[in-house]
């Protein structure tokens, strides 16, 4: 299969035509349908991805990313967390950490801490909270 039909199946899983993809991302139409002739942009394929809210790889080979794996989606969600926790940690006086006022660096090491645990945490969440229908054997 090539990417052509590669996109078209995720779309319709994902409940949409290639028409209707082409117009939501601003492309003209039939552009999709041209790409086992002509190669892509990474950034169509990026917007692509993002829109159906999959991997460039995923695209490109047609098989699923393992279910473990975190999506952009997911790493987006996890920053914009992780980025309103170091703002209230840099902005809160009296913060302690290892009995001295935390520094920049502490915090870093604590949101590098929280990361480490929020992928881990959606990871599970994915194996766990996935139905079985989705699952491969």
């Amino acid at each position: 299969m090539g990417l052509y039909e590669n996109i078209r199946d995720i779309a319709k899983t994902k409940g949409l035509s290639i028409n209707r993809l082409e117009q939501e991302l601003g492309f003209a139409r039939s552009s999709i349908n041209k790409f086992n002739k002509n190669t892509p942009s990474v950034e169509k394929l990026q917007q692509i991805a993002e829109r159906l809210d999959v991997t460039v790889d995923n695209l490109m080979t047609g098989k699923e990313a393992d279910e473990n794996t975190l999506t952009s989606r997911d790493e987006r969600d996890i920053e914009k967390i992780l980025e309103q926790t170091r703002t209230q940690l840099l902005n809160q006086e009296g913060l302690m950490f290892d009995g001295d006022p935390a520094s920049p660096e502490a915090v870093e090491s604590i949101i590098s801490a929280m990361q480490i645990g929020m992928e881990l945490a959606k990871k599970k969440n994915k194996e766990k909270y996935t139905p079985k229908k989705y699952k491969k054997d």
